[in-house]
């Protein structure tokens, strides 16, 4: 037999003799589609691109993100501008800006120095936390350790965030520290981002400053006989770790146009409140315990080159931290009878 092996032709198809080496037979090679797809290079400038491309926008979206905490807080000044007048509607005069029963008033956690934020909590839909404080003991007794504790949300700015300080317990190590974050416990004090203007200078707390709010005042709004609408009532400032809450009617709640803003030492830091130094007087730098008591510090803020007020007129500005220091002294005072030829009051700094 032939080694050959035949093919099954159709019929009427004479078949066709193969032989075995020609198996298998010959077909024609499949075309397949075409692979698409990023070569590493590709790849990596794509990425690159979509890099850029974040790093661009995302500094639009954080100064979108920081005008939307700015506003916030500008309306939280509102609220408090409110309440000052509702107040003022109730009691014939503005709150004091502290009371105790003799001053200048120190910044340590002693007395009754109830600040002028508790007294208008019940214009602040506040009043179950108004009836939870004993009004009978000072602002740092333990029967107010729970209230003192409650953060308002109308007294914090949203560019800070909860500040809550700790202070250091009798007989530990003196350490005192603030977290963000932490929730409020027994001891602790939760701070405002809001002081009320005491002085148009730097000086102690006291009965006889030239601000809207200080020691046991009771000033109305036409005593700022330079105009409420160019009388800072209430700015932001910046907290440091020696702060001692909202409650407490100290440098915590007051402050005065006496210092640049942003420039108070202590403020935001774990240094000690430092008194600013006289101009003739190179040892005012040294660390001295009463001076530090007594020094009140500016206004300040977490927002970017500027600082908010509430003026007297109820208007809320965001202002400059570049601000001429005469113009902003002149702005904290009631009753100077000086003339403001420029500032935000007369439509600079906008």
């Amino acid at each position: 037999m032939r080694n050959t092996i035949f093919d099954l032709p159709p019929r009427g198809v004479q078949a066709r003799r193969l032989n075995v080496s020609d198996w298998p037979l010959k077909r024609p090679a499949l075309r397949l589609p075409p692979l698409h797809g990023f070569t590493l290079v590709e790849l990596l400038v794509v990425i690159t691109i979509i890099g850029i491309m974040l790093a661009l926008t995302l500094p639009g979206v954080m100064a979108s993100r920081e005008s939307a905490r700015r506003m916030a807080c500008l309306n939280n000044l509102t609220q408090i501008g409110m309440a000052l007048a509702n107040y003022e509607a109730a009691q014939e005069s503005l709150p004091s800006g502290t009371i105790d029963a003799e001053g200048p008033v120190r910044n340590i956690p002693q007395g009754y120095k109830m600040s002028w934020l508790v007294q208008i909590l019940p214009y602040l839909d506040e009043k179950v936390l108004f009836d939870q404080i004993d009004f009978s003991v000072g602002a740092y007794n333990e029967k107010n350790a729970r209230g003192r504790a409650i953060n308002v949300p109308t007294f914090v700015c949203p560019s800070c965030g909860i500040c809550r300080i700790t202070p250091p317990a009798p007989g530990s190590d003196g350490q005192w520290s603030s977290s963000n974050k932490s929730r409020a416990g027994a001891g602790t004090w939760t701070a405002s981002n809001y002081a009320g203007c005491q002085n148009g200078v730097e000086t102690p707390i006291d009965s006889d400053n030239d601000g809207v709010l200080f020691l046991n005042s009771k000033v109305r709004r036409d005593d700022a006989t330079d105009g409420a609408a160019h009388t800072i009532f209430v700015g932001e400032k910046l907290i440091g770790l020696h702060d001692l809450g909202w409650m407490s009617g100290t440098r915590a709640t007051l402050r005065n146009t006496g210092t640049p803003p942003n420039q108070t030492p202590g403020d935001s830091s774990s240094l000690p409140v430092a008194a600013k130094p006289a101009d003739d007087d190179p040892d005012a730098t040294k660390p001295d315990a009463e001076m530090n008591d007594l020094f009140v510090g500016g206004f300040g803020s977490c927002h970017p080159d500027v600082c908010n007020y509430l003026f007297g007129d109820g208007r809320t500005d965001s202002i400059t931290n570049s601000i001429d220091p005469d113009v902003l002294r002149k702005l904290g005072d009631r009753a100077g009878g000086e003339l403001i030829e420029g500032g935000p009051t007369r439509g600079d700094w906008w």
